[in-house]
């Protein structure tokens, strides 16, 4: 949203991504009350879950809100989650919601994150949490969410089965090589993109700053002097190798039907969501995805951004969010956004 706001010409803005969370609980906590107990109060979430809580409560900048108290200077939630985890344990077999309960809860998250402002000074101005909301002019009912598997009917919106979709919300579910071309579309227009997909892969390297998807079965797109080295080896050493990330190789051709075998034996999972901003290409002319990252600078040479592969974001990606705008006018007309 801070991109968004910069596309907008709203300026720079630092937003409180703790205030968010802190409602992101408050949701996750009557969900799995209403189920019994069988909802999930994990961390993970997907973009959809930021539009919900915004539409809620707003959002506040990062100096009003940090959610770093008693001198800390970075987020570890460990304690926060297992404290959470068993208040509402006890609140399912107490079978009752009850004022007492919610204070409880409040007083949790006031303890670790720090009491939610009602007024904050920014850049000299009053605001309340809604008064500064407002100024953004952001509205979330202009982004939407787009999928793509092949188990669904496409152009029809469905509710990806992965655990950080705890909200049961339906997205459109499109072919995949429409998929890519509105990823492209709104990266060539100035829009950004959020991503969900999975990071667990022996081709995801933070520290080298690549996500890759490198082809070791069948080599007959390698140069010739990497085919016949790689014609002698097993497939493990030669999964070795390409791991090594000293230099681009030739990668997987993902269909539909690739993608759809790896989701169905869980090979992908919806790990973590990131921020696509940018398309850039090797001296071989394969496709990247500039993507931020969140997890810091430390021994990273790219400064925390990563180039996930065309083929890794084929395989990998769970859904994306992004302004309706930044759809192709075709793909639009499909969905009837």
């Amino acid at each position: 949203m801070e991109s968004e706001l910069l596309r907008m010409g709203k300026g720079e803005y630092d937003l409180s991504e703790m205030y968010i969370v802190r409602q992101k609980y408050m949701n996750q906590m009557e969900d799995n009350y209403l189920r019994r107990g069988k909802g999930n109060i994990g961390e993970g979430s997907l973009g959809h879950t930021f539009a919900n809580a915004f539409r809620q409560v707003g959002i506040v900048p990062e100096e009003a809100y940090t959610g770093l108290i008693n001198g800390r200077t970075s987020h570890s939630h460990g304690a926060l989650s297992r404290y959470f985890k068993a208040l509402v344990e006890a609140n399912i077999a107490h079978k009752k919601r009850t004022p007492e309960f919610q204070s409880l809860i409040d007083h949790l998250f006031d303890t670790y994150l720090g009491k939610l402002p009602e007024k904050f000074t920014y850049q000299g101005k009053e605001y309340t949490p809604q008064s500064f909301t407002e100024s953004l002019g952001l509205d979330m009912d202009n982004y939407v969410e787009l999928t793509t598997f092949t188990h669904k009917p496409y152009y029809k919106m469905f509710a990806p089965e992965v655990p950080d979709n705890w909200e049961y919300q339906s997205m459109y579910n499109v072919p995949l090589d429409e998929f890519m071309e509105a990823m492209d579309h709104a990266l060539t227009k100035g829009y950004t993109i959020c991503w969900d997909g999975d990071v667990t892969e022996d081709g995801f390297s933070y520290s080298n700053g690549v996500a890759i998807n490198p082809e070791v079965e069948n080599i007959e797109n390698y140069s010739t002097t990497d085919r016949a080295r790689f014609e002698k080896m097993p497939t493990y050493e030669r999964r070795d190798e390409v791991f090594k990330f000293e230099h681009p190789y030739p990668e997987v051709k993902v269909t539909p039907e690739v993608r759809q075998q790896e989701y169905e034996k869980f090979k992908t999972s919806d790990d973590h969501l990131m921020h696509i901003t940018g398309i850039a290409k090797d001296q071989n002319g394969t496709k990247y995805y500039i993507t931020k990252n969140s997890w810091g600078t430390y021994n990273h040479q790219y400064g925390g951004y990563l180039n996930m592969s065309e083929s890794y974001v084929r395989a990998k990606t769970i859904c994306i969010m992004l302004h309706k705008d930044a759809l192709p006018k075709a793909l639009r007309k499909k969905l009837g956004i």
